[in-house]
């Protein structure tokens, strides 16, 4: 018969720091992938491009809206809300995740 130990190959250091590593990589990946980040970044590269279609748009198609050149006006309003975005990003970022209640940097 085979003898199994009770005492885990891991010491309880080992875990910690395993965790408290995970939990960077968390928080690094959650500021990464905000989501303010890329739905400001998607609208301004969109607003970009809508609004130079705006600008070189003909007079017949300027003339089927109405008279309203329709492409510079939504490339600019999404512009700002790119723009918004990414302020708000910039303002406002992601808080860096606070360290277990157990951990040394708590106790500090």
């Amino acid at each position: 018969m085979t003898e199994h130990s009770d005492r885990h190959p891991y010491t309880e250091g080992d875990v910690q720091r395993e965790v408290t590593e995970l939990e960077g990589r968390s928080a690094t990946a959650a500021r990464i992938f905000d989501l303010r980040r890329i739905i400001g970044g998607l609208f301004v590269l969109y607003g970009v491009i809508v609004t130079i279609a705006g600008i070189t748009d003909s007079q017949s198609a300027i003339d089927k809206a109405q008279g309203v050149n329709i492409n510079l006006w939504t490339g600019i309003g999404m512009l700002l809300l790119g723009v918004f975005f990414l302020a708000w990003l910039k303002l406002r970022p992601t808080p860096p995740a606070l360290p277990p209640e157990g951990s040394e940097e708590a106790e500090k």
